[in-house]
């Protein structure tokens, strides 16, 4: 259920509805478990997803009280140790946004298995993927690397994983 305006509208407590509006940092946590799944495909998938506004794609978080509901995105930080790598995947639904906050990520865009162009983005750039477009993330330097994550729907479909992608055929369990 998303946000809404019916306690600001009916008048009631308005600092608690601004408190119910906020997710601090000291509330987070870096989950390097929802993720845990795509380590069957080597250690270099470890990644810690840092979430704030929905659950993103990557699994069933409505339990986590701390989550802002999301109304129309989600919004998440991703934690990305030395070496760490996000493989190639495609959001078929949605647009997905990468911001840098910490560290440097090499972004790839991939057309088909044998076409990719790599760039490197560091503090304050971001690159913002089409939906359909599949792209891969990795942390080539020798510092952890922290971007935001925002994707522009309230819960996006789980992605597909191309075949030369390592995570293809790839399950949960």
């Amino acid at each position: 259920m998303p946000l809404t305006t019916t306690a600001y509208d009916n008048g009631d407590d308005l600092a608690q509805y601004t408190d119910s509006l906020i997710a601090s940092k000291a509330s987070r946590v870096a989950d390097f478990d929802t993720l845990s799944f795509q380590e069957k495909a080597g250690p270099q998938y470890r990644r810690g997803q840092i979430r704030y506004v929905g659950s993103g794609a990557t699994g069933n978080h409505e339990g986590d009280s701390r989550i802002l509901p999301s109304g129309g995105f989600t919004f998440s930080n991703m934690l990305l140790p030395p070496g760490a790598e996000g493989p190639a995947h495609t959001h078929h639904d949605v647009e997905e946004a990468f911001f840098v906050l910490e560290g440097e990520v090499r972004v790839g865009v991939h057309r088909g298995a044998d076409e990719v162009e790599y760039r490197t983005l560091g503090y304050r750039d971001m690159i913002v993927v089409p939906a359909g477009v599949t792209r891969s993330l990795k942390n080539e330097g020798d510092t952890d690397a922290l971007f935001c994550v925002v994707i522009g729907t309230r819960k996006p479909q789980v992605p597909s994983y191309p075949e030369y992608s390592p995570m293809h055929g790839v399950t949960r369990d």
